[in-house]
């Protein structure tokens, strides 16, 4: 997805220990409905912190709490995953996700997204806005609008167009990216292009590619090594490690660098409350 936990103690747990190994061999995998394993997720409570740094080296900053909650449900009669999002800043709650995906494929079916954000240009007052992304009734609705091909205004018209660019696709549900990378058939080499669609946004369907680069381990609680997938994404002035359980196929850590400057991580909890 386009668009933080705690002290040094508990960011240390998953801290690297060892150089990971290089890949050799590039194989490009479309990936679709048929080559990815959705049983791997695990029902239950996941939660992440994630956090800035200005520099490599500066104090942790903008820090949040992400509690991801994944369960298999049926949806209008067929086998579905539901997985809800619960994103918490310094004070409060600022996103609210409910994402109903096809058991199997991993195809959208239902993705309601709502957010909570100050605007500066109002003397920071809240904006609250929603969106509901239907699939199966082929709707948008954003903030109680339902929207179609006569919408003009700015960004109703680009959630909508946004909308029809994924349609009649497979996709996957960009919202959903640290539930999608575990699904997915990992070798070394590997390169995975992935058909990526963030419902309820402006992003418009697109192919991502996201290569294995090598393995390497995380030291955990305990003392425990952790062997993990180093799964890398680039763009320009943007760069992604992925860590991916090779035992437990859960992302474990995510390390971003934007422009060379500034960092961004993601760090799974061991445990919370």
């Amino acid at each position: 997805m386009k668009k933080i936990i705690i002290n040094a103690t508990l960011s240390s747990a998953f801290l690297l220990f060892s150089k990971g190994t290089m890949a050799q061999k590039n194989d490009t995998i479309h990936i679709s409905g048929m080559n990815i394993n959705s049983s791997v997720l695990k029902e239950g409570t996941h939660r992440y912190i994630v956090y800035f740094k200005m520099t490599k080296d500066a104090p942790r900053s903008e820090t949040q709490f992400w509690t991801r909650t994944i369960k298999r449900i049926e949806h209008n009669g067929t086998k579905a995953i539901e997985i809800n999002q619960e994103w918490e800043d310094k004070d409060s709650v600022m996103h609210i996700v409910k994402s109903i995906s096809d058991a199997k494929t991993m195809q959208p079916v239902y993705h309601k997204t709502w957010w909570s954000f100050k605007n500066p240009r109002a003397g920071n007052t809240k904006t609250v806005t929603e969106t509901i992304v239907d699939f199966v009734n082929k709707s948008v609705q954003h903030n109680g609008n339902l929207l179609s091909d006569t919408n003009t205004t700015r960004q109703a018209k680009a959630i909508w167009d946004a909308y029809k660019s994924a349609t009649d696709k497979y996709s996957l549900n960009w919202h959903l990216d640290l539930e999608t990378f575990p699904i997915l058939p990992f070798k070394i080499g590997a390169t995975f292009v992935i058909p990526f669609y963030d419902p309820g946004t402006s992003a418009p369907y697109e192919k991502v590619a996201y290569t294995v680069t090598g393995s390497a381990q995380l030291m955990g609680y305990d003392n425990q090594r952790i062997d993990c997938w180093l799964l890398e994404h680039n763009t320009k002035g943007n760069k992604e490690v992925f860590w991916i359980s090779k035992k437990n196929k859960e992302v474990l850590k995510l390390e971003q660098e934007i422009n060379g400057t500034m960092y961004r991580y993601k760090i799974k909890l061991g445990f919370s409350m």
